[in-house]
């Protein structure tokens, strides 16, 4: 049996027609940019219309210490009245893909749903930058949002981070930054199919291989990438750290169909065994971003439904 043969069929058409329009996938493109171009294309094709009910800014805010600026955009929901939660949001896409406005969607339905201040960071990416550029451009962002509670209308002490894929890795080192530098308290963390383990070792980093999203080829290759010349440490990899106590209550999600199903149901399982409470949900046929490619299955409705109501209760 193939591994295709076990995702839902609810949410398998865009699949299908993404390795119909990219036959092997993203992954299949070498040259990187032309690869960025090519999924920009595709979210371009998408159209999603503006959120009527949120409201959004750029700003440039200070980097890490002798870098650039970053830039991050700001939601906020229209009719918001008073003191909201803070969200930190770190877009996915391998350290390699992605930006602010590839996620801007969802970013800001998180902000619609939850009723909060959402910040999503625009990070540096690899190959040009690898690691550590993108996680401290990451922690610089929510140090500066931290700092602009006020201003930001939120309350400093009721603030997630949230990412998906590279954007879960992202949060996870990001939230170890913030414990480990006595940095921005963090109420709650929310990383979605995080990537955190370069060693790809796991038997589900071995099954998923041809599904045409983020197959185990593509995931080596953005390892390498994101690692460039330096040693993996847990800031990099957090499937690597040794000391998971202090973190914020996590919850957690992946597919059976995903190549990060295996490391992020063992760091699930280590997360509670250093006595941080944490929820871990595996969604039976779901493949990697299965909800963002499909959002109107079933399943997909089931995942963002989850997520919504632990954001809400992590945040309360």
């Amino acid at each position: 049996m193939s591994r295709r043969d076990l995702i839902d069929p609810d949410v398998r058409e865009p699949l299908d027609q993404l390795v119909q329009a990219i036959p092997g996938g993203f992954n299949s493109i070498a040259d990187i940019v032309l690869r960025r171009a090519t999924v920009q294309q595709l979210l371009a094709a998408m159209e999603i219309p503006p959120n009527p009910n949120v409201a959004s800014e750029d700003r440039t805010v200070p980097g890490p210490e002798g870098a650039p600026d970053i830039t991050v955009r700001v939601y906020r929901p229209v009719d918001a009245t008073g003191t909201l939660p803070g969200i930190y949001y770190i877009h996915g896409g391998g350290m390699v893909l992605g930006d602010i406005d590839g996620e801007d969607a969802v970013a800001a339905s998180v902000c619609e749903h939850v009723d909060a201040a959402v910040v999503s960071v625009e990070y540096r990416l690899a190959p040009e930058h690898p690691y550590p550029a993108p996680v401290e451009d990451c922690y610089a962002g929510l140090v500066w949002m931290a700092g602009h509670a006020a201003e930001l209308g939120f309350d400093p002490e009721r603030l997630a981070v949230y990412g998906g894929s590279a954007g879960g890795g992202l949060t996870i080192a990001t939230a170890m930054l913030a414990r480990d530098r006595s940095g921005p308290a963090i109420r709650f963390q929310m990383p979605i199919y995080p990537m955190i383990d370069d060693r790809n070792e796991t038997p589900s980093s071995h099954e998923i291989t041809d599904i045409g999203l983020w197959d185990r080829a593509g995931n080596i290759e953005a390892w390498k990438w994101y690692l460039g010349d330096g040693k993996p440490d847990q800031y990099a990899a957090p499937a690597r750290a040794e000391d998971l106590t202090g973190l914020p209550p996590t919850y957690i999600d992946v597919g059976t169909v995903d190549l990060f199903r295996d490391e992020d149901i063992t760091f699930a399982m280590r997360l509670m065994a250093a006595g941080v409470p944490t929820e871990l949900h595996v969604n039976p046929g779901a493949y990697h971003a299965a909800e963002v490619f499909a959002p109107a299955a079933p399943l997909s409705e089931r995942i963002w439904t989850r997520r919504f109501e632990a954001l809400r209760r992590g945040l309360a």
